[in-house]
């Protein structure tokens, strides 16, 4: 029962930088928006995120539920010692969410507007920079359990430069996503087009922010190139991804985008399966070459089995009704489609 827990908790991962990375990186899009544009691109993205963008957190949520109930050791290390991006992160998402809503359903078209747009587009882009400095730093070796004064302990573990180019990389990814996703949401060729371009800058700032990754792990000694391609399986997933990324930008060029979200998603998926695998199970490097893993420091078997059959009976229940939720606001509008009457 503990893999299948284990399985659960990296799915959620996954799920959560797939929706909730693209929810961000609507926000992200917009920030880059020229603004003639910008009322136009909130048009498209109020279709693409509107009627699901909360459901999108509760990927998160499982997450955290997981590695309470299941990894108790793991958990109170990172938020003891990571308390500060965590907050950081968690009030990103909720300045985001309570912008969204304010400068959606506001009675009062004034001023505030501005205000709330500017809090959406920037939590849309502090969010995921410091979830990606929660993963990096997670990996980095940094967090010191015997630091006995505050800047070492609560500082120095997260705020260095390999963990800023994770979170930067983490910013273009989820633009990336959000352009892909937004792509099949536009109603005409200029915003097709406007978005296709959006895709290829965000992609192209993937690339670069991910050349950042290596050279500051090479620079703080961190073996991120070893666990990458120093095993076939890291290796496999990173060519696997580089070639759905050639497919991409050909289909981006020949205007096809209908497998595009499928081609993003499986990039993101050979990403994060190309960071993990190596060092399965530690999922938390601590200094001096200790480690967290989740074989060793999961919770009482009771426990483990007790969270494992209640994910089994949850997606019963949670899965078909999220899937039908999407489906149906998909679903176009059958008055908007009838023709109307003349005469």
């Amino acid at each position: 029962m503990l893999y299948v827990v284990i399985i659960y908790l990296w799915a959620a991962i996954l799920l959560y930088l797939l929706l909730g990375g693209a929810d961000f990186g609507a926000g992200i899009i917009e920030l880059f928006t020229s603004p003639k544009n910008r009322k136009r691109t909130r048009k498209v993205m109020y279709k693409a995120i509107g009627p699901v963008w909360e459901a999108n957190h509760m990927w998160l949520i499982i997450t955290i539920v997981i590695l309470f109930v299941g990894f108790p050791e793991i958990y109170s290390t990172m938020s003891v010692y990571l308390h500060i991006p965590l907050v950081i992160m968690l009030m990103g998402i909720i300045a985001r969410g309570t912008a969204f809503t304010f400068r959606h359903y506001d009675a009062v078209v004034d001023d505030m507007q501005v205000l709330y747009n500017r809090i959406f587009v920037y939590s849309s882009f502090v969010t995921p920079l410091f979830l990606g400095i929660i993963a990096g730093t997670a990996v980095s070796g940094k967090i010191d359990p015997h630091a006995s004064t505050f800047l070492p302990a609560y500082i120095y573990s997260w705020l260095h430069w390999f963990s800023i180019s994770v979170g930067l990389f983490t910013v273009a990814i989820c633009g990336f996503l959000a352009a892909i996703y937004l792509i099949g949401e536009a109603e005409n060729e200029p915003d097709r087009l406007r978005f296709i371009r959006k895709a290829k800058q965000m992609n192209v700032a993937a690339v670069l922010s991910g050349g950042l990754v290596f050279i500051t792990a090479y620079l703080e000694k961190i073996p991120l190139i070893e666990w990458i391609f120093g095993n076939a399986a890291g290796l496999s997933a990173i060519i696997a991804a580089t070639l759905s990324l050639v497919l991409l930008w050909y289909l981006l060029a020949r205007g096809k985008t209908r497998v595009l979200r499928l081609l993003a998603g499986f990039q993101v998926t050979m990403i994060l399966f190309a960071t993990t695998v190596r060092h399965f199970p530690n999922i938390v490097m601590l200094k001096n070459n200790a480690y967290l893993s989740l074989l060793e420091h999961s919770g009482h078997e009771k426990a483990i089995n007790m969270l494992g059959m209640a994910l089994l009976l949850g997606s019963i229940f949670i899965l078909p009704a999220l899937f039908y939720l999407i489906y149906s606001f998909q679903k176009k509008d059958p008055e908007k489609l009838r023709p109307s009457a003349k005469g």
